[in-house]
């Protein structure tokens, strides 16, 4: 066997450079390139390997932790978890700020490699700088912390131990049912030692994705629960994009007349238009969707995790006996709700129950209720979309129906993930082309918006890709700003600034709890308290972005916005709108509940009252 003496962390960059996806025959670089900040935990091991110039790997500089592991998570989201950057980073600090990201991709299904240094294998210069220490166990160290948010981890404490903790790595990161974040600690002594790895190690490796296919049986199943039933709904999950079925659930919904609500991460799978497409489902959901899936007899769930926002946290099925049939690759994901279970691939699937269902020429018993419910939302979501100002100012769903209706490309990108602007997006926004939808609401993590768009834009880098943020998110992380102005990669953010967080406003005085912490106001110097109502904090979000090197606009109405608009799509560099709404601009929910921790006593009335309104709807809730 021929050998070849590397480092382990040369060793390592070598193999992320010959790895390989092959998927429906179609076969494509796996690993792109690597997302770092270099720190004395990484810069003379594997930072040495990545200065080298053998091998195609792209290297980014990053400038936070966090965001730059967001930026990989969009850029694999985008590419239907296809590709991958890896993200590189020093122990302690560097390393603790890239968990977030860590739980953010296992909990969407979104493979992410993290790599970060560690302290000492050899335990020779104890305690090193960054190096966190316990009394009761030397073992852990600070990257111990990612073992419970990844789906693999595993610390490599000698240089040979690469081959087997990397080949379990791309296991996971390639396997549509086990993918997440993957983290793989690397000591920092033992980055920069050799060994003689076999040269095999380094050949082109071809990770095959193959559908899991729905047995004949499995089908035959599947089909006479569906025959049924009379008003059967499909859920588009994010599975339904990533199998890229998109096409296949329209032409099944058209066949059999079986109307779908789509997730935040299924929406534009199939375009807004399609006559079977109800929109947005759940608690952030639209009225077509949530009144046909009242009275649903079958809920058909399509590559879903069944969120509580999906399902209106178990409320949003209200037929008696309703039953529900879930395709997924994920066992674990199809059995919930008690659903029959089906473990495959969602394009696969529906491809082989419809072959079943056309011998017995099904069809759902919809008559006029599907068009009558597209027809009755698409009219208040014209009404929604025309109200120029709201009590207290610019109305923010007036700005998002102007970029809705002309202003964005049809193939423009959208991304979002915190705040209120998923509720309006996933009930109001109409996807004009597929894939143009990108939102992080498995984590919902504040801060994802801008370095999630840079991903996207350098996944897609002929599309138009608009980061949707309001400014807490924005002030919580936009630092790849910066990175997208170092790279000449142009996104745009779209800020609505109303002056801190409405959208959890919004929730605390739904509970009869009055304002409190949720808006951006001076500390009152006599009470000493945050007080509602208080005087605001004068913010420039755009000069901020103006001293990255954005150009940037200020606008509080729809001629500024349109004016702006236009100067930002034809800007060769990133562009930063701030756009001044009012606070309580943001779109309400339609025949949909979620369930919170209303207190159970307190000295408020309309608290008391808005927990015995909890009771009643958990009452009317599926229990599991």
């Amino acid at each position: 066997m021929k050998q070849i003496r590397l480092t382990m962390g040369q060793a390592l960059v070598r193999f992320l450079d010959n790895q390989y996806i092959s998927f429906d025959g179609t076969q494509e670089k796996f690993v792109e390139g690597v997302f770092g900040i270099f720190g004395h935990g990484c810069v003379v091991g594997i930072g040495e390997a990545l200065q080298e110039p053998d091998h195609s790997l792209t290297f980014y500089q990053g400038h936070n932790e966090q965001g730059m592991a967001h930026a990989a998570i969009g850029f694999a989201k985008q590419h239907h978890r296809r590709k991958i950057m890896a993200v590189t980073s020093s122990i302690g600090p560097g390393a603790m700020n890239m968990v977030t990201a860590a739980a953010l991709a296992s909990t969407n299904r979104i493979p992410l490699l993290l790599l970060p240094g560690d302290v000492f294998a050899c335990r020779q210069p104890d305690p090193v700088l960054q190096q966190l220490e316990q009394f009761h166990d030397y073992t852990i160290t600070s990257n111990d912390a990612f073992r419970p948010v990844c789906r693999y981890w595993d610390r490599i404490d000698r240089p040979e131990q690469l081959m087997s903790a990397a080949i379990n790595a791309m296991r996971v990161l390639t396997s549509p049912s086990e993918t997440g974040a993957v983290c793989l600690a690397l000591p920092q002594d033992v980055q920069a030692e050799a060994w003689d790895y076999p040269e095999e190690f380094f050949e082109k490796r071809v990770h095959y994705i193959d559908r899991h296919l729905l047995s004949e049986e499995a089908a035959q199943r599947a089909a006479r629960i569906i025959e049924k039933s009379t008003r059967p709904l499909l859920i588009c999950g994010g599975g339904v994009r990533y199998a890229e079925a998109g096409e296949t659930l329209a032409s099944f919904a058209s066949e059999f007349s079986i109307p779908f609500g789509e997730t935040q991460a299924g929406k534009s799978a199939v375009v807004w238009d399609h006559p079977m497409n109800l929109g947005g489902i759940g608690v952030t959901g639209g009225l077509a969707a949530n009144t046909i899936a009242a009275d649903a007899d079958l809920i058909i769930a399509v590559g879903t995790r069944l969120s509580d926002f999906t399902t209106g946290s178990k409320w949003a099925f209200q037929r008696e006996g309703v039953s529900f049939l879930s395709l997924n690759v994920q066992s674990f994901d199809a059995y919930k709700m008690n659903a029959h279970p089906l473990v495959c691939d969602a394009k696969a699937g529906l491809e082989a129950i419809a072959e079943v269902l056309r011998s017995s020429a099904y069809q759902s018993s919809y008559t006029d209720e599907i068009a009558q419910a597209k027809a009755q939302w698409d009219t208040e979501v014209d009404r929604l979309y025309a109200g120029e100002r709201g009590a207290h100012g610019y109305s923010q769903l007036r700005a998002l129906g102007l970029m809705n209706e002309g202003l964005f490309d049809a193939e423009a990108v959208i991304v979002g993930a915190s705040g209120s602007l998923p509720g309006d997006l996933q009930r109001l926004w109409r996807a004009r082309s597929t894939g143009s939808y990108h939102m992080e609401y498995g984590y919902s993590c504040m801060g994802y918006e801008v370095s999630g768009a840079l991903g996207v834009k350098m996944a897609e880098p002929d599309r138009e890709v608009y980061a949707m943020t309001g400014d807490g998110s924005f002030v919580m992380l936009h630092s790849e700003l910066l990175t997208s102005i170092q790279n000449r990669i142009k996104i745009n953010v779209m800020l609505f600034d109303n002056n801190g967080f409405g959208c959890i406003d919004n929730l605390q005085r739904s509970q009869g709890i009055p304002k409190f912490g949720c808006e951006l106001t001076y500390r009152n110097q006599e009470t000493g308290r945050l007080e509602a109502g208080g005087e605001k904090v004068p913010v420039s979000y755009a000069k901020i972005a103006e001293g990255y090197g954005c150009r940037t606009w200020t606008v509080t109405d729809s001629d500024q916005l349109k004016a702006a608009l236009k100067e930002a799509k034809e800007s060769p560099v990133s562009t930063l709108i701030d756009i001044k709404v009012d606070f309580d601009s943001m779109s309400g929910g339609y025949e949909s509940w979620w369930r919170v921790g209303t207190p159970e006593v307190s000295k408020k009335p309309a608290v008391l009252e808005a927990n015995r309104a909890l009771a009643r709807e958990i009452a009317r809730a599926r229990q599991y």
